[in-house]
């Protein structure tokens, strides 16, 4: 008899794992898809869209104008995007300077037109409304 209930008790910590493996990912795959479409209007210079696209951390943090003047200086010397490949997805809950909550830190190995080689972060949050928008971005 121990020995069922020692079987048992493993297959539903099993069962547990995978579950809170399944949630994990679902959430990573939404943070992935938030991102993904926020870097497409940064992309085609809808600098404003993306600003309101943004979390309100985001928001908070810079006005439209200031962002659309950032990412023009930023962008346009190096061109177009040409490819980009996720190099990294990584949950957590803790990010300097920001309030505990809900962030992916994504990692995309970029190539643009003038600059053969950069490494762009971005980092979508879940925001209260459960949904993720985007809460920081930069090029290294």
């Amino acid at each position: 008899m121990p020995s069922i209930r020692k079987g048992f008790l493993v297959g539903c910590i099993i069962v547990w794992i995978a579950t809170a493996f399944a949630e994990h990912d679902t959430e990573r795959s939404a943070a992935i898809t938030a991102a993904e479409e926020w870097l497409s209007l940064v992309d085609n210079g809808k600098y404003i869209d993306s600003w309101n696209q943004s979390a309100a951390l985001f928001q908070n943090a810079i006005k439209a104008k200031k962002w659309k003047r950032t990412l023009l200086a930023i962008r346009k010397p190096i061109g177009k995007i040409v490819t980009r490949e996720m190099i990294s997805a990584t949950p957590t809950n803790e990010l300097p300077g920001a309030p505990d909550g809900d962030y992916v830190v994504i990692k995309y190995k970029s190539r643009f037109k003038l600059k053969k080689s950069a490494v762009e972060t971005i980092t979508p949050m879940l925001e209260k409304n459960g949904v993720w928008r985007v809460a920081g971005y930069y090029i290294r």
